[in-house]
């Protein structure tokens, strides 16, 4: 029993480093790729509008499968399906790393 339970411990462990690791980026890289975000999110992640959600301190992981889901369509919204659509992988992950850093 006690080694099943270090084996589902120790699978978790890997997939959840595996998942930080995907969702590392460059916040520098990402603040420069934010402009079009601004618009709708703020100049620094809090939205002025109560429908956007603010993005400033949210985990970058989240952020990342955030923007992942509406590039590929299994998360829908009329306006961030086509802003997220250009987006490489690494371009989410740095956007990603520079709004986990705002307080």
């Amino acid at each position: 029993m006690k080694r099943q339970i270090l084996t589902v411990l120790s699978a978790a462990a890997l997939l959840a480093s595996a998942n930080v690791a995907t969702a590392a980026g460059d916040a520098a890289a990402g603040k420069a790729k934010t402009a079009m975000c601004a618009g709708c999110h703020g100049v620094k992640g809090i939205s002025m509008a109560p429908i956007n959600p603010n993005l400033a301190g949210q985990k970058a992981l989240y952020l990342a499968t955030q923007l992942k889901a509406f590039r590929s369509g299994d998360r829908k919204n009329a306006t961030m399906n086509p802003m997220a659509k250009g987006l490489s992988d690494a371009d989410i992950a740095n956007i990603a790393a520079y709004y986990s850093s705002l307080k």
